[in-house]
């Protein structure tokens, strides 16, 4: 670090245009991304439900229609009034979209015909099928079902394909509101915290270079892996926001220096060498908690991780490269453009005084302030043991969308449409699938409480394919998951394989596959972030509090999440419909907040050691840590809930779920917990704070980070 100090100071112009070529040029490339996006990837490719989809793929091809077109016959016509022109309007579609295949109410074989029958046989669907060189893009996918559209007939459009591309065009455009809306206010809040234009604006200005590294960052990820369409926003915000807290502790600390006497060459050095040192130490802490991410078998989760990976680790090289190059440009007029010039000193001197007071006080009486912040976390934290997982539904949709109209439509009128559970009977010797063994567990299947019908819809080779409808009211229940289980019970000849899949059987063996490596994730952050804290600090008990100082953050932050978008108290307010937890959001969020816990910690944490180090005693060093970072922190928690809040606007309500719990954890953290429960502990807990086994001590001695 001394010798890259040494390098920005004497080479600052040098590093500043070769990162602005860099990142604008790979930015311009980056913006390839919007169109190699995924919305798949949340279901586990080895799963029983997956290996019975891909058997129905090879051996009759899709079965998933990518469009589900619905229309309604006029009034005092009939459905067979309006074929003609369906079928004219699906021939013209065919030939400019060649699919892979169109069926309708009159042309699929009964009895799955009647499927395609609204209840009050008003209404026909019809399932498309896209073909391979169809030439249907993601871009004109809207425009292609334009031209489904029967003139006087009302025409509605559903089916998987059509939701995804919703989602990602919703996300697209949020994206981009989202960070018009959060770099202004972000700069005015600068602005106020700094007392200057100047100052504020090179956080923002690393920022800004942050958004177009994760574009590239992004597109480099897809072509390699499936990359999911929430990383775009994702990994945009979370650069955005990091980059400008990074800027944010860096500035501040090289203002600090600048006041307490240092030339421009000297307080960058030394701001490199402390400020620098913690966001590189903090950088490593978040990618590790991301890292976490990718032990699950999803693709989105692990697209996810490795795009907050890679956005963490722009935002830090940004914040040691481009922001030290700045401040040795601007030397002192990193005060310029400001309306006092005294008011930044002012300010810094009043939130010394103001924070230095409330450690005072808490130190005080440490143990019933500890002792009732605990209490009031764990009462907010009690809901989390009724959360249960979904999946994301249509309902996240915006109310105005017309791929959730369609979707609502076609659950209502065509209920045998739904998410019924799809049986695969294969024959373990390779002939063609008995007829008696089909008959078996035909009968076995419509005997199960919740299955109110049972096809055979296909058979070729040794594969045959039996489809169960659910009875009405089950799909979406709890019941639909008992149903899947039991189908897995059932006796089947000798001789034969049974595979059960379907929607339901996709998202069951998904969230049990979160289930079951949520504990790996788990036991990866919390290993290196002991490891990481005991190199930092030298200390074993600091890194214990600081993990569990996370966890209690986390715990009261699910718990207020699982009472709104769950249980539902309040969703209303926000716009919501309450639905089980999503989790690969739940995943995120866990990642996301337990990075940034510790990281704030390590922010806090680094000046009480710096004063020990100086010789101050305990309580000294945490008056000192709590004075000199507590108006940064809280600073900085600001600017984040202002740039993750921005969630908070989509149009999706998975993603305002993870904005509304960012907020929630920030604000719970980087107050309560932060600047409250953890002096109180640092002082209930006296020199043992510091404490380490010889080993250990000899240890840090030799391989320890430093501070």
């Amino acid at each position: 670090m001394n010798r890259w100090a040494e390098i920005v100071v004497t080479r600052s112009r040098w590093v500043l245009a070769l990162v602005l070529l860099v990142v604008l040029v790979a930015g311009a490339w980056g913006i390839g991304v919007f169109g190699k996006l995924s919305s798949a990837g949340y279901y586990v490719a080895d799963s029983e439900a997956m290996q019975a989809q891909q058997i129905i793929y090879d051996t009759f091809g899709s079965q998933t229609a990518d469009i589900i077109a619905m229309y309604t016959a006029p009034e005092g016509s009939t459905v067979d009034d309006i074929r003609p022109d369906i079928e004219q309007t699906l021939a013209a579609f065919d030939e400019q979209y060649p699919s892979e295949a169109i069926t309708t109410y009159w042309t699929a074989p009964s009895p799955t015909d009647q499927l395609l029958l609204s209840t009050d046989g008003q209404s026909v669907a019809a399932t498309i099928t896209l073909g391979t060189n169809s030439g249907v893009t993601s871009a004109d996918f809207r425009s292609a079902l334009d031209k489904l559209e029967v003139p006087g007939i009302e025409s509605q459009f559903a089916g998987n394909t059509v939701v995804s591309i919703d989602f990602t065009h919703t996300l697209e455009r949020d994206l981009i509101k989202a960070e018009a809306i959060a770099i202004p206010i972000t700069l005015i809040l600068l602005v106020f915290i700094f007392g200057g234009v100047v100052a504020a604006a090179v956080p923002v200005f690393v920022g800004v270079l942050a958004i177009f590294s994760s574009l590239a960052t992004l597109r480099l990820l897809s072509t390699v892996t499936e990359v999911s369409s929430y990383a775009l926003n994702i990994t945009s915000l979370i650069g955005l926001g990091l980059a400008i807290d990074y800027g944010l502790f860096i500035v501040s600390r090289y203002r600090e220096e600048l006041a307490s006497g240092s030339d421009p060459a000297a307080a960058t050095k030394r701001t490199m060498l402390t400020a620098g040192r913690t966001v590189m130490f903090s950088a490593a802490l978040l990618i590790c908690a991301f890292a976490g991410m990718l032990v699950f078998p999803q693709a989105v989760l692990r697209s996810l991780g490795l795009g907050a990976m890679a956005s963490v680790f722009s935002a830090a090289v940004l914040s040691l490269t481009a922001v030290p190059a700045v401040l040795a440009l601007l030397g002192h007029r990193i005060n310029a453009w400001t309306w006092d010039r005294e008011a930044s000193t002012r300010s810094e001197a009043r939130a010394r005084k103001f924070w230095g007071g409330v450690v005072r006080k808490v130190m005080k009486r440490p143990a019933v302030i500890a002792i009732a912040i605990t209490a009031g976390l764990l009462f907010l934290a009690t809901p989390v043991f009724q959360a249960q997982f979904g999946e994301v539904e249509y309902t996240a949709l915006p109310k105005n969308s017309a791929a959730r109209a369609a979707t609502q439509t076609l659950l209502d009128e065509f209920p045998s449409t739904g998410n019924g559970p799809t049986l695969v009977l294969r024959d373990e010797g390779g002939q063609s699938t008995d007829s008696d063994a089909i008959r078996t567990v035909s009968r076995e299947v419509a005997g199960i409480d919740g299955i109110s019908q049972v096809v055979t819809v296909g058979q070729q080779d040794d594969v045959a394919v039996v489809q169960a409808v659910y009875a009405q009211g089950v799909d979406g229940t709890d019941r639909a998951s008992e149903i899947t289980d039991e189908l897995r019970t059932i006796p089947v000849p000798d001789g034969t394989e049974l595979l059960v899949g379907g929607g339901r059987a996709l998202v069951d063996d998904a969230n049990t596959a979160v289930s079951d490596a949520l504990p790996w994730m788990v036991l990866i952050m919390v290993v290196s972030t002991l490891i990481l804290l005991f190199l930092a600090f030298g200390s074993v008990v600091l890194p214990i509090k600081a993990v569990l100082m996370a966890g209690l953050s986390l715990a009261a932050t699910f718990g207020v999440l699982t009472w709104v978008f769950q249980i539902g108290h309040g969703a209303s307010l926000i716009g919501v419909v309450p639905n089980e937890l999503e989790p690969t959001f739940v995943v995120l969020i866990l990642a996301v907040v337990f990075g940034l816990s510790t990281d704030y910690e390590v922010f806090l944490m680094s000046r009480m050691v710096e004063a020990r180090a100086a010789g101050a005693t305990t309580e000294e060093a945490v008056e000192y840590g709590i004075a000199r970072t507590g108006r940064v922190v809280t600073s900085a928690a600001l600017l984040l809930i202002v740039v993750t809040g921005a969630f908070t606007i989509s149009g999706l309500s998975i993603m305002r779920f993870l904005g509304v719990g960012m907020i929630i954890a920030l604000v719970i953290d980087a107050t309560v917990v932060r600047m409250l429960l953890v002096p109180s502990l640092i002082k209930l807990m006296g020199e043992a704070n510091w404490w380490a086994p010889q080993w250990m001590k000899r240890i840090h001695e030799k391989v320890g980070l430093g501070h």
